[in-house]
């Protein structure tokens, strides 16, 4: 990543003086209001890839002004940005402070695509793995329950499309929209977001699976087991076939160096 300085002590700011990051470095050049994003979607980078470990004190506003070459208003609202997400706390004539990991807001939908783009996308799989299988089986239980006919046409075209697809993205494209539909029929206010909330998560989850399986309808069977199981509104036959897509799963996970 441009702009490395190495890693800082935790507690203890970033002693090197913080280099200019030119048009070429990959940070857009934006103007108005989408210049503070771009500036805070660099800088979260660098926090969630470890460049800033917690406790690190980050440049203040003229420095990352200077670095970016941008107004130290733009900076301003970057940092106000990455403080909603949790990952910073500013305090006055200390500066910025990386907040402590479990501090972070984890569902946010721009820290998930920051980890799962970091060196910690593996321990991020192993957490939605977790999550999956503590959301999902009932999730199905309840949509084979309640769901509607156009809510169930929503799980069926998009398992079909996962059977009909020619490439990699399109295969896990149709599988987020699978998970997603199954999710929006239950219709229960907090389990419909998460989906959206976790969706680059999920496709690098998917990805990696299906590329590892070397076969674009891998576990399709599966896949289709659990349609079925809602089709038919048979809630246990729904709870267990996501069982046995998310055990097929977790196979896949077991084999590579470092997730268990």
């Amino acid at each position: 990543m441009t702009g490395r300085q190495g890693k800082a002590k935790s507690g203890e700011p970033a002693d090197a003086a913080p280099k200019k990051v030119s048009s070429s470095s990959g940070l857009p050049r934006q103007a108005g209001s989408f210049a503070h994003y771009s500036v805070a979607q660099e800088i979260g980078r660098r926090i969630v890839s470890g460049d800033y470990l917690p406790g690190t004190i980050l440049p203040n506003e003229a420095e990352w002004s200077a670095m970016f070459g941008t107004s130290r208003s733009v900076v301003r609202e970057a940092i106000k940005m990455l403080m909603s997400k949790n990952l910073l706390v500013s305090r006055t004539k200390i500066g910025s402070r990386v907040e402590p990991r479990e501090n972070w807001n984890h569902l946010d939908r721009d820290v998930l695509t920051w980890v799962s783009q970091s060196p910690r996308r593996d321990a991020l799989m192993r957490s939605v793995q977790q999550l999956r299988h503590i959301v999902e089986p009932e999730a199905a239980a309840l949509a084979a329950e309640i769901r509607n006919d156009a809510e169930m046409a929503q799980i069926s075209d998009a398992c079909a499309e996962m059977g009909s697809a020619n490439t990699l993205s399109q295969r896990t494209r149709a599988d987020r929209r699978f998970h997603q539909a199954i999710l929006n029929a239950t219709r229960n206010e907090l389990l419909m977001p998460l989906g959206a909330m976790i969706d680059s998560s999920l496709d690098y989850l998917f990805t990696f699976v299906t590329r590892e399986a070397n076969d674009l309808r891998y576990a399709q069977d599966l896949h289709e087991a659990i349609e079925r199981a809602i089709r038919l509104q048979k809630p246990d036959a729904a709870r267990m076939a996501v069982k046995a897509l998310l055990r097929n799963t977790d196979q896949i996970l077991q084999q590579k160096d470092g997730i268990s």
